[in-house]
């Protein structure tokens, strides 16, 4: 071998696209398998073999000391705001056509390019010092025939590397050996999924046996053939070629980097990807860029505010260049030497406006939007209402863009399992030979009105937790004369992938989902108690004897299969497969003479009706010649490269079949606090809520989709239909209806096939529907006008009902019904799930929310919002959404009138200074208006301001209203700022005009002037700006007092200071107003006249206000109007509430049946040794009586 042999991974020319690659395992495209290998040595040094030696330092950083000014400036650049003012500032250097001096611009947008840049700097900052830190740490490389100390950027494919307790892994390598019997590796993946509870990796056998020595591993010279670098978690399919042996690698077999080991002293492994190639650095591409409504309105009022700017400036200069040829090229006074022509003059004039007027498009707009955005984002995390204490969990806004769309929800999709119920089980039920247990019954058999927990006593190995009320069924157990009882326990505690630990005399069982985990538990209970297990073997005790069985098989669970089976050797040679799944695939596959299907069929209807989830189980006995010929082709499927998936689970159909049924299980998941309460509330607000689950459903759907079939044919029956618009509702009665669809029917409605096989159906049915006669199959669509109409009916039925819920559906499937209602309806969607399977549909919707659950942190990691519980979304829509929307909605009115009223001054005075673009303004009022005087109290009230406080916006889910139909901020209040801009601007400019015609002051001086006018018309637009936001203001606090006194003191000081000689004699040239402040304000008839203007601006606005409060109250001027009186009624409410009270044997809401979607640890089952150590739990306290919780404060 030589000093660095390394196993190249072969690749296409070209590298995956990141966003083309799905996460979903229901959206693998088949089209990017490799090609099947042929089994053939590789030597490390064969001839012209190509080799891809990739480093494994990460860059992750975007900037250093040479680039930073230059790129992040060309980043801030491309956004049109900021490119616009920059554009602005050099038409200000040009002095033909300046018109205000080139500070007025450059301050503020040196002031928001340096804040956007500084905030750039620090994040990259912390990417380059944690790259350093990541690069620069040490592992073990296999050098010269032994292990040596380098650093991680050093790494390169195909080094074999030893990684010891509590190290991270550097790269994502094929585990070959660990100091664990099997091969087996604890790892914690915290940093790749947020999960921190242990998973389990292990070796090959062959590489176990055979690769424990440093020698060993210095000759080990295998060649691995595997997928192309993709960002995967949760697949890796490749096949190594060892001694012309192929050996199947997949997931369970690396170990990829970003995780940590654990509980293991020491592993072996060959670096498969390297740096930017490995699974964790490929996730961190690009994501999903989400914006709200409003973002994308107020980008269309910005180019409306640019096209009103263009139109200003164009008939502006036009006047100016009339007015020079009649006037101004006369008058002697006027002559600049110039010689333009009044043409030329009038186009100059046309961009002194475009400067002058350019406050019309706010360059403060979006940095104060962000500010406000960030800080709604606070107030979500610090919501201590929202902290679920149990589990120390804070609500987090994940996202800082999205707050006031929250306000603005018109449909929920939710998850079932582990979102609306605590996905904690409990065994309940169950049917065997027809017969169902688990009500209170007697030893004897006898039906009791009230049962009590059975006596598991006599069981040593019983879990103390375990509650059950049948004890007839502990009898039959115990007398051993049912037979199928027994088989029924039996492949509960064989049929699994359950971890077991034994702490002292107790067991710890470690599950793949929690539903294996409560059958496991309750085989148990019963006396069937599974011990431990290795790679090939199960034991378990039998009532009173222990038993060890061969494990020759293990068909593991998935979404698709909805089913796992075992198959084993008995002590006596006999070979059985024992199988449980889901009722709709295990019935498929049952033997004609199998017993009891119809008892147990109603026995499961009768389970779904009580929300318990059900398995059916099954066995079947395989003589040697049948197992030993499926088994070859199970060895081939195994290690094929192309499809393996799918070629295993052609292979697990040829032996699950012709299956003898037992009976089934029915377990309790109990749904989470509040969650009833919680979709009652969000029904009022008007928001739609669905559920998509892998659940199973209660009823059939048959008769609506015959009407959506009905609507198809009656499409294709008339070739004219497809340009008429009609739309017929499908319910007539006004009654409200329910939707419930299970996926199958759903991909009948949708068409939601295989992109190949949809795309050549598709191409056969055109092909047959053109050369025959006679009409294809009305359930499939001819081309995609017909599929589209489709799935408009269906959304357009499923939005007609009050409750929809979609049965045994896919995530893929999850993520097509949200957008199909995103397209078709033009609504804004949110989607909450708590496990991988509804990261798709996360992401998929406007808005996603992850709950951190039993199930993981996929979803949360995926979210936008996260929390603990779903009780917490009323508040998160209801009190935080909204008051986000009513926030920015009054920010962006506020803002554009303020910026309408202070621009347009210099519009009027044009019509009185010959359209010469001359400002009304001083220059630094002008610069100073938007950063100082007029900031602060707008985005106070964009942070802090709230109509109702957050139990009234509880208690009234209508005040949600007006989000979902967008009322408050839209083109027609766009206009009425302008309007009211237009307003205010017209009274600042002509009151102190007239105010100054023809008047004489108490000195005998004339004061108008024209610095004394723009002083005047400053000091109105200040104090009646500042004094409108306190109109608009609902909720004061002494900050809001505080910023509007304070703008208009901070005005008034800066006016003085800046109007004052002893700066003019060190800035000449810069300020020129020398005096004008105090001269012009010692005269009480222009104080006067600035009250005359305050009154004359505020006053319709407070006639406009108290009319429309009066005459037309909305739900949220009712609500202010009875405030106090709602208050007290929840003061005395809560002051009914404290006291304690004790409630007796109160039952639980229980859920309806779900499947889950999570895959087991079938190809990590170890030696039987302990995995990881849990905490001892202390003893719960009785729960027959418990103190009930003290009302939440909403």
């Amino acid at each position: 071998m030589s000093v660095r042999a390394r196993a190249a991974s072969q690749g296409s020319l070209e590298d995956p696209d990141d966003e083309v690659v799905p996460y979903s395992e229901d959206e693998t495209d088949d089209g990017d398998q490799l090609p099947e290998p042929e089994p053939r040595p590789a030597p490390a040094a064969e001839p012209g073999w190509s080799f891809k030696n990739k480093g494994n330092a990460i860059k992750t950083y975007k900037y250093n000391f040479l680039t930073f000014l230059p790129l992040n400036l060309y980043e801030q650049f491309k956004r049109a705001a900021n490119l616009y003012f920059l554009c602005l500032l050099i038409l200000q250097i040009i002095p033909q056509i300046s018109t205000l001096p080139w500070y007025t611009t450059l301050v503020p947008l040196v002031l928001v390019l340096g804040i956007t840049a500084i905030k750039d700097l620090v994040d990259d900052l912390a990417r380059h010092r944690m790259d350093k830190e990541i690069n620069n740490r040490r592992c073990d490389v296999l050098l010269n025939g032994r292990f040596e100390e380098t650093r991680w950027m050093n790494l390169q494919v195909g080094d074999v590397v030893r990684l010891k307790k509590n190290e991270f892994i550097p790269a994502d390598i094929l585990l070959l050996s660990s100091s664990n019997p099997n091969s087996l590796c604890y790892v914690e993946t915290a940093e790749l999924d947020g999960e921190t509870n242990l998973k389990f990796k292990m070796g090959l056998k062959v590489t176990d046996e055979r690769l424990q020595e440093e020698d060993q591993l210095a000759r080990f010279n295998a060649l691995i053939m595997c997928e192309e670098p993709n960002n995967r978690l949760d697949k890796f399919v490749g096949t190594m070629i060892w001694d012309a042996q192929s050996y199947p690698l997949d997931l369970d077999n690396m170990l990829l980097r970003g995780c940590k080991i654990r509980n293991t002293d020491e592993c072996h492994g060959l670096v498969i990807f390297a740096g930017n190639d490995t699974k964790i650095m490929r996730n961190g591409g690009k994501t999903r860029f989400k914006r709200t409504l409003i973002d994308k309105l107020m980008n269309y009022m910005v180019y409306t505010i640019f096209g009103l700017l263009v139109l200003l400036c164009a008939g502006l200069a036009i006047g100016h260049t009339y007015w020079y040829e009649s006037i101004g090229s006369k008058a002697w006074y006027l002559y600049d030497g110039l010689g333009y022509s009044s043409s030329t003059r009038g186009f100059l004039s046309f961009w002194g406006y475009i400067i002058i007027l350019n406050t019309m498009v706010p360059i403060s707009l979006y940095v104060s939007v962000e500010v406000i955005r960030l800080g709604q984002s606070k107030f979500i995390n610090w919501d201590l209402q929202m902290y679920y204490a149990d589990k120390d969990t804070p609500a987090k806004a994940r996202t800082t863009t999205l707050n006031e769309q929250l306000g603005q929800i018109e449909y929920i999709f939710s998850d079932k399992t582990g979102t609306l119920t605590q996905n904690i089980m409990a065994f309940k039920k169950c049917t065997i030979k027809g017969r169902t247990y688990g009500d209170p019954t007697s030893a004897d058999g006898v039906a009791l009105d009230r049962g009590k927990p059975v006596d598991f006593s006599w069981n040593k190995h019983a879990d103390n937790k375990f509650q059950f009320e049948d004890s007839f069924l502990v009898s039959c157990i115990r007398s051993k004369k049912d037979p199928q009882i027994l088989e029924f326990f039996k492949l509960l505690s064989l049929c699994h992938t359950v971890m077991v630990e034994h702490k002292g005399d107790e067991l710890v069982y470690q599950a793949a989902s929690p539903d294996e985990g409560a059958l496991v538990t309750a085989a148990r209970n019963f006396g069937f108690v599974f011990l431990s297990r290795t790679q090939d073997t199960i034991t378990i005790m039998e009532l009173d004897h222990e038993e060890t069985y061969e494990m020759l098989a293990l068909l593991d669970f998935n979404s698709d299969r909805k089913r796992m089976s075992i198959i084993l050797r008995f002590p006596d040679g006999k070979i059985r497969l024992y199988c449980k799944g889901a009722d709709t695939v295990i019935y498929q596959r049952l033997d004609a003479n199998s017993q009891n299907k119809e008892t147990t069929q109603e026995a499961l209807d009768i389970f779904a009706n009580e929300t318990l989830r059900t398995l059916c189980l099954c066995y079947k006995d395989i003589s040697q010649a049948e197992f030993d010929a499926w088994s070859q082709k199970h060895q081939a499927a195994s290690v094929s490269m192309g499809n393996r998936d799918e070629a295993l689970d052609l292979v697990y159909e040829e032996i699950e079949k012709n299956l003898l049924l037992i009976g089934a299980t029915a377990i309790e998941d109990k749904l989470q606090d509040g969650v009833p309460e919680t979709i009652a509330k969000l029904a009022k607000a008007d928001i739609k809520i669905w559920v998509l689950t892998g659940d199973k459903k209660g009823e059939s759907t048959m008769e609506r989709t015959v009407q959506l079939r009905n609507r198809q044919t009656q499409r294709r029956n008339d070739p004219q239909g497809r340009n008429k618009k009609l739309k017929e509702q499908f319910f007539t009665e006004s009654s409200k209806n329910a939707l419930v669809i299970t996926g199958g029917w759903l991909n009948e409605i949708l068409y939601e096939k295989k992109k190949k096989r949809r795309r050549l159906r598709l191409k056969k049915l055109r092909k047959r529907y053109t050369n025959s006669s006679s009409a294809p199959d009305s359930s499939q669509p001819v081309d995609d006008w017909e599929k589209e109409k489709r799935q408009e009916d269906f959304v357009d039925m499923a939005c007609e009902c009050s409750a929809v819920i979609c049965c045994r559906v896919t995530p893929k499937q999850k993520a097509n019904v949200v957008s199909l209602v995103k397209r078709y309806k033009k609504a804004v969607t949110l989607s909450i799930g708590d496990g991988a399977n509804d990261v798709n549909m996360i992401k998929t919707a406007d808005i996603g929310v992850g709950i951190s659950g039993q199930e993981g942190m996929q979803a949360v990691m995926s979210s936008d919002y996260a929390f603990a519980q779903f009780r917490y979304l009323q508040r998160l829509l209801l009190v935080h959404g909204r008051w986000s929307y009513i926030r920015m909605c009054k920010f962006l009115r506020y803002f554009f009138y303020k910026n309408f009223a202070f621009t347009l001054v210099h519009f009027w005075f044009s019509f009185f200074n010959g359209f010469s673009s001359q400002t009304a303004y001083e220059d630094w009022f002008i610069t100073l208006y938007n950063v100082c005087y007029s900031s602060l109290p707008v985005l106070l009230v964009g942070l802090l301001d709230q109509d109702v406080n957050d139990k009234l916006s509880l208690r009234f889910p209508k005040l949600y209203l007006p989000g979902q139909q967008g009322s408050l901020f839209n083109y027609k209040n766009f206009f009425i700022s302008l309007f009211h801009g237009v307003f205010t601007s017209l009274m600042i400019f002509f009151i102190p005009y007239g105010a100054f015609l023809q008047t004489m002051g108490q000195d005998g001086e004339a004061p108008s002037d024209y610095q004394s006018f723009a002083v005047v018309a400053a000091s109105s637009l200040i104090i009646t700006v500042n004094l409108q936001i306190s109109l608009n203001t609902s909720y004061w606090t002494f900050v809001n007092c505080f910023a509007v006194l304070g703008s208009i003191a901070f005005y008034f000081g800066v006016m003085f200071d800046i109007h004052s000689a002893g700066i003019h004699v060190i800035f000449p040239t810069t300020f020129t107003f020398t005096g004008a402040a105090s001269n012009a304000l010692r005269q009480p008839y222009l104080w006067l006249t600035i009250i005359l203007t305050v009154g004359i601006c505020l006053l319709p606005v407070i006639c406009i206000q108290f009319l429309h409060q009066t005459i037309y109250p909305s739900v949220g001027d009712k609500v202010q109007r009875n405030r106090k009186k709602y208050e007290m009624e929840d003061e005395e409410e809560e002051r009914k509430k404290r006291k304690p009270t004790f409630q007796r044997g109160g039952r639980s809401r229980r859920s309806a049946y779900a499947f889950s979607h999570s895959r087991g640890y079938a190809d990590l089952i170890a030696s039987g040794r302990s995995i990881r150590q849990r905490p001892r739990v202390r003893p719960e306290l009785r729960e027959s009586i418990r103190e009930a919780p003290q009302a939440e404060n909403i």
